[in-house]
């Protein structure tokens, strides 16, 4: 089971951070990454971690602004959103074992939260 959990509404230049809480399976062996929906369009990738915390991806528009992180000891990832701009609204959704190369998903997910952004 994932849950996430963190979003919110806020105004363009702001923060989040969002967490999901991960249980039923062995959380500290699996790459972990985070995706988003914006409305109309298709879900996808934002950043990615690998197993360990030594090995971060992010897509293009996430670089420099959000930051993944994880405590295995507390079976957490989080995403930070910094700078926040309109066009980050959307659902964004923790996923378990994506592909930190090809950038696509595993087959857990979380239930989603949302994160919207105003001007």
């Amino acid at each position: 089971q994932l849950v996430d959990s963190g979003g919110g509404s806020v105004q363009a230049g702001g923060s989040l951070r969002l967490s999901c809480v991960c249980s039923g399976f062995s959380f500290e062996s699996y790459d972990m990454g985070w995706y988003r929906q914006a409305p109309g369009k298709e879900r996808e990738f934002v950043a990615g971690i690998s197993w360990g915390g030594g090995r971060h991806a992010y897509a293009r528009f996430a670089e420099g602004r959000f930051t993944i992180s994880r405590n295995n000891r507390q079976n957490t990832v989080y995403l930070q959103l910094s700078s926040l701009k309109t066009e980050d609204t959307g659902v964004y959704y923790c996923n378990a074992g994506p592909d930190l190369d090809t950038q696509g998903p595993g087959s857990r997910w979380g239930q989603g939260t949302q994160v919207t952004v105003s001007s």
